[in-house]
């Protein structure tokens, strides 16, 4: 068995006056963790029409995906793709910022890929 930590945490946070769902993903995502996680994301989002959510996606652990998860990953942004108004991916890796621009091709808001996390919120915020 192996002790490695992974999986993926959500909260609500604010930042002065601008609320947004923050998502942190740590370690190699299997499709066990998105077993659980989804229906927590659908529940959160259900109810979401206007005004559309703002994310920021921390992903300075992630180390990746199980095949099987990350298509888990790509049925998650389908399914849910139209709820978000902007996705800030903070990431230090260069397959991040590919990630992000692939991710743009499948959510009707905007994905934008920084090393910084406070750049990550200043563009949520505007």
């Amino acid at each position: 068995m192996s002790n490695e930590r992974h999986g993926l945490s959500i909260g609500l946070d604010r930042v002065g006056n601008e609320f947004f769902v923050s998502i942190k993903a740590v370690g190699r995502l299997t499709h066990e963790d998105y077993q659980l996680i989804t229906p927590m994301i659908d529940a959160a989002l259900i109810k979401v029409n206007q005004p559309k959510v703002k994310v920021l996606f921390d992903a300075t652990e992630l180390k990746g995906w199980e095949l099987r998860a990350a298509w888990d990953d790509f049925k998650l942004g389908l399914k849910h793709g139209s709820d978000f108004d902007k996705i800030a991916l903070f990431g230090n890796r260069d397959w991040q910022e590919v990630s992000a621009k692939i991710g743009n091709w499948f959510v009707s808001g905007e994905i934008k890929y920084f090393e910084s996390y406070s750049d990550a919120i200043t563009w949520l915020k505007n």
